[in-house]
C-alpha cells in the first residue's frame, strides 16, 4: 500500500469554556503516523506535557518503516515521558502528563500504542469498533462487564486515568495491531468528543461524512454538546 494514497482529516478546538487547548495533535502521512495527545495538569503544565509527545515523535527520521518505526515511536513517547518528568520536578514536583494515541500504518497493517484514555476507533463493514481500551477508573468497571463504553462518559470518576505519559516512573504503553482492510477508517480522538458522542453517533458520522468534511462535523458536535473540554481528533481513510 502507497502510504500517498491515504487520506486523512484532523482538528482540534479548545471548546467553549477551557481558556487554552491543552491537545496536541500530530499528522505524519509521510511516515504513516498519526497521534492525539490530550494534556493534563492546568494550563501551563498540559500544554507543555501534550506538545512535549507530538514534538518527540514529529523529530522521527523519514526512512523508518515497520518494526522499525513501530520501535521509534515507542522510544520517542518514552523520550516524552521522561522530559514531562524533568520538567514537573523542575517546577515544584506538579503533577503533569498527558494521554497519547497512536496509529502506525505500515503496508498491509496496522499498529497503535495508547495509554490513558485518549481512543481508536474503527469503521469496517459499516460496523464502529473501539480498538484502544481506556486506562482508567470506570474502565474497570467497563471491563467487569458493569457498565458500557458509552455509560462510563457519564460517571463521576470518567476524568481519573491510571496510565497517562509523564506519570509514574516508567511509561506504561499498551499496543494493539491487525491488518488493513482496504475501506477501513479509523478514527483517533480524545474524551473532549466520546464525552458527547456515543458510539451509535460516531459511527453514523463516520459512515456517512465524507474526508473533507468528518472533522469538521466532529467538532461541531462536541461544541453542540456544550463543548467542556478540549476537543480533537483524527480520521484515517484507508484507499
Amino acid at each position: 500500500m502507497m502510504l500517498d494514497k491515504i487520506r486523512y482529516s484532523a482538528a482540534t478546538h479548545r471548546g467553549s469554556v477551557r481558556a487554552i487547548n491543552e491537545d496536541s495533535i500530530l499528522s505524519l502521512p509521510e511516515l504513516g503516523v498519526w497521534i492525539v495527545s490530550d494534556g493534563m495538569g492546568g494550563h501551563e503544565g498540559g500544554d507543555f506535557a501534550s506538545q512535549t509527545v507530538v514534538e518527540a515523535v514529529a523529530m522521527l527520521p523519514l526512512n523508518l518503516e515497520g518494526a522499525d518505526l513501530v520501535a521509534a515511536v515507542n522510544k520517542a513517547l518514552d523520550l516524552a515521558h521522561k522530559t514531562i518528568l524533568r520538567e514537573a520536578e523542575r517546577r515544584g514536583g506538579k503533577t503533569m502528563g498527558a494521554t497519547v494515541v497512536a496509529l502506525v500504518v505500515t503496508e498491509a497493517h496496522y499498529v497503535t500504542l495508547w495509554s490513558g484514555d485518549s481512543r481508536l476507533y474503527r469503521l469496517r463493514d459499516g460496523q464502529l469498533d473501539m480498538i484502544s481500551s481506556d486506562h482508567s477508573l470506570v474502565a474497570e468497571l467497563v471491563r467487569a462487564g458493569k457498565l458500557t463504553w458509552d455509560a462510563a462518559e457519564h460517571q463521576p470518576q470518567s476524568n481519573a486515568i491510571t496510565r497517562a505519559v509523564g506519570v509514574g516512573d516508567a511509561l506504561e504503553l499498551e499496543t494493539v495491531s491487525g491488518t488493513l482492510r482496504p475501506g477501513d477508517r479509523y478514527l483517533l480522538c480524545s474524551d473532549g468528543l466520546t464525552k458527547y458522542a456515543n458510539s451509535h453517533l460516531l459511527r453514523q458520522v463516520m459512515a456517512t461524512t465524507a474526508i473533507e468534511r468528518v472533522s469538521d462535523r466532529f467538532v461541531e458536535i462536541a461544541l453542540a454538546g456544550g463543548g467542556a473540554d478540549n476537543v480533537s481528533l483524527i480520521v484515517v481513510d484507508i484507499p
